[in-house]
């Protein structure tokens, strides 16, 4: 053999050496978070006592490349990290390679993945056109802790498909993986069950593809139906901060709600399980709103009413778990807390809040929902439900439901696509309900005039 075949043999073998040892101890990601103009979140899952740098450059110019690292306490039963990239240009798009106990000090000879930031449009040009990805009930067979029968979880390739799409992000609508009997009673199984569904195969390419934000609902913060009594509430929110790189998680150390600018566009993703009154609370008292019952507590709702006001973008997404304007809905429902509801909806009215759409998942269907309001513009509710749990059919009053805009129900797997697109003053909404191999199942569009006031 030549000398020459035999270093490049060997250089080979070192490069692939070093590859396999760090990729063996990658175990989930890496996974663009929040990513605003000028800094980025990267989040990682490795094993515990692993050393990691996560280098990062502009695209194309590798040489120039930063490095950050981190190492993880090997005392710890599962092990995230999340870096912090500063200092970023505004629309620039970077790569990034993660590169786990690696004895190298060379730099990576790959990206695993990109980011781009947004841009600086405010003051200089029109907003520019986007589309983000929604969707909710996300479950994955694990047959000896799953319940007897048929399995739930279907089909997961619905998230290779996901990856392929050019969207600007993700946002997961709750029960973005669903603890068993075996996971809800004990801080591991709760730790256990998001690294086990965050690890599998079939959902690391989409992890990478694009910036990825949550809240949660029932399964991913406890039991069915789990409310704030749920003992084990804080190791919840502790698994939440780890899994997700949101922007923020709620104040003064409660709940997770959190609010993501993106162009000209608010989204106020809402905590509804932490602060939240049992479902079998009396809604009522005495022909009167029971005060007690609430579903996103009054720190939160005052939080809310401040940042609507705050919030001048032409849409404006409300995002929680439960459904909020279904008057047909046999199960939990915004409207089922009347004093939150009624407090809302007064407030909407009072101060004159333009642009208000609600973003919710949870009922295992998809479809849009119109509320009228007297003398203020229509409200909508969209749903984008499910992702891979089972699919749950209309019936009853529900099936030839009044308020559910016409051609919008999906009893499918599927992924909404919510685009944005048109002149300043012009904009328009357009939500397509997406199945499993791409296909459009169900659109709906409304204007920006449509939901301001006169």
């Amino acid at each position: 053999m030549h000398s020459r075949s035999v270093i490049f043999s060997a250089c080979l073998f070192i490069f692939s050496f070093t590859f396999n040892r760090s990729n063996a101890q990658l175990v989930a990601g890496p996974m663009p978070g929040f990513v605003e103009l000028r800094t980025a979140k990267i989040w990682v899952e490795v094993k515990p006592g692993s050393f990691l740098e996560l280098w990062y450059w502009k695209k194309g110019e590798q040489l120039s490349a930063q490095k950050l690292s981190a190492t993880t306490d090997a005392a710890r039963w599962f092990t995230t990290v999340v870096f912090d990239l500063v200092a970023l240009e505004p629309n620039t798009t970077y790569e990034y390679a993660v590169v786990v106990n690696s004895r190298s000090t060379k730099k990576p000879a790959r990206a695993d993945g990109e980011f781009t930031t947004q841009d600086l449009w405010s003051w200089r040009k029109p907003a520019p056109d986007f589309s983000f990805l929604a969707g909710s009930c996300a479950y994955f067979n694990e047959p000896v802790y799953d319940r007897p029968g048929r399995p739930y979880g279907n089909d997961s390739s619905i998230f290779e498909t996901m990856a392929k799409e050019k969207a600007s992000f993700m946002l997961w609508l709750g029960d973005n993986w669903y603890l068993r009997e075996a996971d809800y009673y004990s801080e591991w199984g709760i730790w256990y069950r998001a690294h086990r569904d965050r690890q599998l195969p079939v959902l690391q390419n989409f992890l990478r593809a694009m910036p990825q934000f949550a809240i949660w609902d029932d399964h991913d913060y406890g039991p069915n139906d789990a409310d704030k009594s749920f003992h084990l509430k804080e190791t919840s929110r502790k698994v939440f901060m780890n899994y997700w790189a949101n922007p923020s998680y709620g104040q003064n150390g409660k709940g997770i709600y959190t609010r993501v600018t993106y162009n000209d566009c608010d989204f106020f993703l809402m905590d509804d399980r932490y602060f939240r009154s049992n479902d079998d609370m009396e809604p009522r008292e005495y022909g009167k709103p029971n005060p007690s019952k609430r579903m996103w507590g009054q720190e939160q709702m005052e939080w809310l009413k401040n940042a609507l006001l705050q919030s001048k973008t032409p849409f404006k997404f409300i995002v929680t778990g439960s459904q909020t304007l279904n008057p047909a809905s046999p199960f939990d429902c915004l409207q089922d807390y009347p004093v939150e509801f009624e407090e809302l909806m007064g407030f909407l009215s009072a101060e004159r809040i333009n642009g208000v759409l609600f973003l919710t998942g949870d009922r295992h269907h998809s479809e849009v929902i119109r509320f009228d309001r007297l003398n203020d513009y229509p409200l909508y509710d969209i749903t984008s439900s499910p992702l891979t749990s089972g699919v749950g059919r209309v019936s009853g009053k529900e099936k030839d439901n009044p308020a559910r805009m016409p051609n919008t129900l999906v009893e499918a797997q599927n992924y909404a696509r919510i685009s944005v697109s048109g002149k300043t003053s012009e904009r328009k909404l357009l939500v397509e309900f997406i199945g499993i191999k791409g296909e459009k199942l169900a659109e709906w569009s409304i204007n920006e005039k449509d939901i301001r006031y006169k």
